[in-house]
Order: C-alpha cells, then structure tokens, then sequence
C-alpha cells in the first residue's frame, strides 16, 4: 500500500470532523489553548487530537513560535482543506432548508465591478426563470476577496474579470468576452465632449480609481510612472459603481471604468467617456469556479443561464 493510499483509509476509517474543526480553530486564534476554549473542550484533550492527526497523516502540522502556533505547510493545506469540507457540508444543510422550505436550490454568486450592471442581471433573470423559487445570494467585492471565500467553498462561482495568476491553478475559469477600459466624467466636467484628448489633460484633475490590490490599479499605478512619475493629486479608491457615478457626476473626477459598466449611464446622458484611449486595463471578464462537479444543481443551472447571458453582452461601448 502506498503512503498515500495508507493517509486515505486512516481519514475514511479515523478521521473525525471534531478534529477538523479544531485544526480550523488552532489555525484561527493561533493557540491551541484558545481553540480549545472556543470549542468546550480541555487544551490537554485538544493537544492529543492535534497529535493523533499528526500520527494518521504522518506530517507535522504546527509550530511554536514566539507568536504563538502557526501551521506547517502541511497543516495549512489541511486547513485549507477543512475550510472546504465545512463550506460544503454547510451549503448541503442549506440547501436540504431550502428544499424543505419549497425553495428550488440555493446559489451563492462572488461579483466584481466588470458584471455587476448587465451580465449578472440577465444570468439571474434566466436562473428564476426556469427555477422560480431558486435562493440566490450575490456577493460584491475584489478578486483578493472573493477568490479565497471560492476557494474555500463560501461561494460557488465568481463573475467579473478574471484573475490573471495567482488564483488560476486550483480553480476553473470560463472566458465570456474581452472588456475595454474607458476614462469617463461627469457631463459637466471641463473635458467632457472634447477631442482629441491627452493624458497632459488629465494632469491636473483627481481621480476614482480601483482598490490597490486589484490588477487595473497595478496597471494604472505602472502607466502613471511611466508618464513622468505623475502622481494624481486627489486620488479616491472605490469599487462603488452608485458612489463613483455620484462623484463623478459633482465634482471634476477622471474615473476608470469597464466599457459596458458604464453604457448605459453614458447612453442615457448621466456620463460622458473621454476622448482618450485608456492604454491599460483591457483583460478577459467570465467565470470563475471549482469545477462542475463542486456545483449544486441551481449553481450549473446559474452556470448555463450566465453563459447564454453572456452571448447577448456588448462589452464595447
């Protein structure tokens, strides 16, 4: 029997959900004697399952440090694990309510900026359609956020624009269309209609512009280097589509958004895209998930409602 085959019928045959929950909660308070205490039980006790996990998967999962008990390599991919095995365990007992409750299934979607206004919209439209007591739940905010809460199983897929490296191994990406970037104002803005024009414009004028662990503020941090070390002089960072159309719309801001965020708003009168091609920040919007067999069946029929949805699209504006 190999090593790994021997680890597995020790956690089928062994392996104890409690254990697991300890694991998570040493991981989180980093104290064996605070994880025991959230959980009811004696350090001592909590110490020897530590210990019989060590024994079953033959790695060392903590250390002492003078901080306090960090995981091993080992033991964080075991609580990355346990993570997922709580996450699923608690999207099954959901779900079980819901069917109970004569809802039809429950889907918990991760949104960025680049979906929010249409293609999110037109996917749960399709999704209640054909399931009309469907649950759904939508979750706002960065790739830097909704990845882990993914990846650990928080939520089932994430919609918007895709990440470009550091979450693309352990996950599922589906590609809908390529999304353009736009500097736009406000109607009232000194540049509003003008041709033609420069980033020298834009010199002197603040900016909305996107959180700094999002890769267009990377891009657009390395663009504004590159023009001389320019600096904006007022600078608001904000994922707010309602806020950032409020600021635009009262006061002299540039701001950066996707194409098709802004179409209707810039249709309708109520923003003007500048003149200027924005020389960064076009990039892939989809899907992101743990694969199909990680969804419930609302979250495939979500999954195919977003894919049709995305046909009808127009990312450029």
């Amino acid at each position: 029997m190999t090593r790994a085959a021997r680890i597995l019928d020790r956690a089928l045959t062994r392996l104890k959900l409690r254990q697991l929950r300890l694991l998570v909660a040493v991981d989180r308070h980093g104290s064996i004697q605070n994880a025991a205490r959230d959980l009811g039980i004696s350090q001592p006790a909590a110490t020897k399952m530590i210990q019989d996990l060590e024994l079953d998967f033959e790695v060392k999962l903590f250390e002492r440090t003078n901080r306090g008990v960090v995981p091993t390599v080992f033991g964080a991919a075991l609580v990355r694990h346990g993570k997922l095995i709580f996450a699923q365990v608690s999207n099954a007992a959901q779900e079980l309510d819901d069917l109970s409750e004569g809802n039809s299934g429950r889907v918990v979607v991760g949104t960025l900026l680049a979906a929010s206004p249409g293609l999110l919209p037109l996917a749960v439209a399709r999704l209640i359609a054909d399931r009309p007591k469907v649950t759904v739940k939508i979750v706002e905010g960065t790739n830097e956020v909704l990845m882990p809460a993914l990846l650990s199983g928080e939520i089932d897929m994430v919609v918007g624009r895709l990440p470009s490296h550091r979450h693309r191994a352990r996950i599922v990406q589906e590609r809908f269309f390529d999304e353009r970037v736009l500097a736009v104002v406000g109607t009232g803005h000194p540049l509003a209609g003008a041709r033609d024009v420069s980033f020298d414009d834009l010199g002197g004028f603040g900016w909305i512009l996107p959180p700094m662990e999002t890769t267009l503020r990377r891009q657009a941090d390395q663009y504004f280097i590159q023009q001389g070390q320019y600096v904006p002089g007022l600078a608001i960072e904000s994922v707010s589509y309602l806020a950032n159309r409020s600021l635009l719309r009262s006061h002299d801001f540039v701001g950066l958004m996707p194409a098709h965020v802004a179409a209707l708003d810039i249709e309708s009168g109520l923003l003007c895209a500048l003149d200027w091609t924005v020389p960064f920040g076009a990039g892939p919007v989809g899907v992101s998930h743990r694969g199909a067999q990680s969804l419930s069946p609302a979250g495939a029929t979500f999954l195919a409602a977003l894919r049709a949805a995305a046909e009808t699209v127009q990312p450029g504006v």
